[in-house]
Order: structure tokens, then C-alpha cells, then sequence
């Protein structure tokens, strides 16, 4: 994979968030029955940020949950014969909550899609709203975000890579082009 292009770097970042935090607020009038649940892997560490940026806006404490989506995929067959699974940790109720669901990309639309069953699974919300640092198009399902950082055009043959330092070591969003 080639670079071809930074796209947001740790200030971007941090407004982005910043500006869906309030968004979070404002949509819904406040954190009453409010909760985020991060997509692993780099949902979890955006949903923590969004937590972060709530409390200190709002002062007020959001619970964050973390949720592992890899049997609920529909491609589960063709990734690995074992697949890792990780632990979902959502230690709240999620009936008659607001969940914002959050995730760095939304591409397809399968994983919100995988996401949705799992959050089901564990109640019945309220809502469910869905908030991502970066938008690409390119949807195959029926989904869109309530929240979106940046929309990026892409092509297909582009990958949109988000680099966060709770996962990578650095902080930026790249667009990188498949040789």
C-alpha cells in the first residue's frame, strides 16, 4: 500500500470529536438515558474520547461500553479458521438506553449492520444512533451515521486508515492506495 494522502491529524481528531460530542448533546437534549458503545477495536478508544469530551461539556458521566463483533459477521467464514473473538464488556443495561454506537469507518455498512445484531442481543435500546470519525461511501446496506466527523470520498481501491495512539502509536487519518 502507497500513502496518498493525510486527511486529519491529532487536531483534526480532536475537533472532530469534539464537535460530535456536542452534536451527542444537543441531539438528544442532553445525557439523560445516554451511553456509547465502541466497535472494536478503534471504536472503543473514540468512544472513550467522546465520553471524555461529554463529561467535560456537560459534566455529567456517560457510561462506555465495548462490543466485539466478530461472530456476528457475515464474513466470518471467510476470515480465519479460527477467528479471535474478544470480550464484550457492556456493563450497563442497554433496554430504553440511547446507544450511540461509534466506530472510526464506515464503509458498507456490514459491520454497524453485525453491530446492530449484537447490541440486540443484549437488549432492546430505546434508539440506536450511530456516530464515526470518518464516512467513505460505498454503502452495500441500507445504514448511515447520525454523527460523522469527516466525509471522505474514496475509491474502492483506496483504504481509509485511521491511526490512534491508544492502538498505534500515533495519530492521524490516512488515505493509502492498494498497489
Amino acid at each position: 500500500m502507497r500513502h496518498k494522502a493525510q486527511i486529519l491529524d491529532k487536531e483534526g481528531i480532536r475537533r472532530a470529536l469534539t464537535r460530535i460530542a456536542h452534536e451527542i448533546i444537543e441531539r438528544n437534549k442532553g445525557t439523560d438515558g445516554l451511553a456509547l458503545i465502541g466497535i472494536r477495536r478503534r471504536g472503543v478508544p473514540l468512544a472513550e474520547r467522546l465520553a471524555a469530551k461529554i463529561r467535560e461539556i456537560e459534566g455529567s458521566t456517560v457510561p462506555v461500553g465495548t462490543l466485539d463483533i466478530t461472530l456476528y459477521r457475515d464474513d466470518l467464514t471467510t476470515l480465519d479458521q479460527q477467528p479471535l473473538v474478544h470480550r464484550t464488556e457492556v456493563p450497563f443495561p442497554v433496554s430504553d438506553k440511547i446507544i450511540v454506537l461509534v466506530d472510526d469507518v464506515i464503509y458498507t455498512g456490514r459491520t454497524i449492520r453485525a453491530a446492530l445484531d449484537a447490541i440486540m442481543d443484549l437488549g432492546r435500546p430505546r434508539v440506536i444512533q450511530l456516530a464515526v470519525l470518518i464516512d467513505r461511501g460505498h454503502r452495500e446496506l441500507p445504514i448511515r451515521a447520525d454523527y460523522v466527523g469527516k466525509n471522505v470520498p474514496t475509491s474502492r481501491r483506496e483504504v481509509v486508515a485511521v491511526r490512534l495512539q491508544e492502538t498505534d502509536d500515533e495519530e492521524r487519518v490516512l488515505i493509502l492506495e492498494k498497489n
